[in-house]
């Protein structure tokens, strides 16, 4: 079985490895001409784009095959101070650049639109702001030349005090969905309402991959034994190498926030129980140290008995 690792925007290990440059609106506002609010978003997303290829680069020369992308490429792409701005046209061969360098290193990228995406919100303003918020991502990956496939990880979204309301109403609006977006959509279990039954149940329906979140399991739950779960949440991913979320609290009082590494020990009762299903996956990790608690972990890795690390971010069981 082998397993590949990645994380998530910021490589801490090079200068200039943050791709997440931007401008709050009440700065931008203090621009008084248009065109300069406009050259401020240009200049930072340009430079977001450099620092984006540059990780892609180092993370290609440390065998991390896995990667996502921060939503903050192009700063306040959704809010209407940029409304008339085409960033895709603008900076087309650095988009294809970036695609064409994912491609030819067989890389796995994904991105996470906020968690103010919600879907199956009742309120039509929050509905329209998140399916634009899914569009500025579809638009990156299409400039990017990158076909569609499960790319962008949501969350089911609110309870509304009617869970089984706010399932449908999800239900209703994902199969509305165009297929540009729709494709390239995975559900994630989440922390506080939707356990890993609740979204695995869903994806059944819809035909989505499931991205468990051992975290977030660990948060809430039924008492589901995940050896249970494993199996049926592989199968929706249709031969596909499923992936997941690891990270580990930040305290005993605080179970919810991400620490700065991950625990050794949050993640190898998973991994001895995966290794009975056999099934290659990916991990995204989700600690604050980034790249360097990737390489921490695969360390610690690597000392275990039983684990062979093959490349730099992969090990094989």
């Amino acid at each position: 079985m082998r397993v590949r690792f990645g994380y998530v925007a910021i490589a801490l290990n090079i200068a200039e490895g943050s791709p997440n440059k931007s401008v709050t609106v009440k700065t931008l506002e203090k621009i008084t001409d248009p065109e300069g609010r406009i050259h401020r978003l240009r200049r930072l997303t340009r430079e977001n784009l450099a620092n984006t290829l540059r990780i892609l680069r180092y993370n290609s020369a440390h065998d991390i095959h896995v990667y996502r992308f921060t939503s903050k490429t192009v700063p306040l792409a959704t809010h209407p101070i940029a409304d008339e701005w085409s960033y895709t046209e603008e900076f087309m061969a650095e988009w294809q650049e970036i695609g064409d360098y994912i491609k030819s290193r067989h890389m796995r990228i994904s991105a996470h639109p906020d968690h103010y995406t919600l879907l199956n919100s009742p309120k039509e303003e929050v509905l329209a702001a998140s399916l634009k918020d899914l569009d500025y991502h579809v638009n990156m990956l299409e400039a990017m030349g990158l076909p569609p496939a499960p790319q962008l990880v949501i969350h089911v979204g609110g309870l509304y005090k009617a869970k089984a309301a706010s399932l449908d109403r999800f239900i209703n609006q994902f199969n509305q969905l165009p297929d540009r977006v729709r494709l390239r959509l995975m559900l994630e279990n989440d922390d506080k309402v939707y356990t890993a039954v609740d979204v695995l149940g869903l994806c059944q329906i819809i035909g989505s991959p499931m991205v468990l979140d051992i975290h977030h399991h660990t948060c809430i739950n039924n008492g589901e034994n995940l050896a249970e779960l494993w199996p049926a949440i592989i199968n929706t991913w249709n031969g596909a190498i499923p992936k997941i979320h690891l990270s580990s609290p930040k305290n005993d009082k605080d179970i919810r926030s991400h620490a700065d590494n991950i625990n050794l020990s949050d993640f190898l009762p998973f991994l001895t129980m995966a290794k009975a299903a056999g099934q290659d996956f990916d991990v995204m990790i989700e600690a604050k140290n980034k790249d360097q608690a990737l390489f921490k972990l695969l360390d610690e890795l690597e000392q275990t008995p039983g684990i062979k690390r093959v490349e730099q971010a992969v090990i094989e069981l």
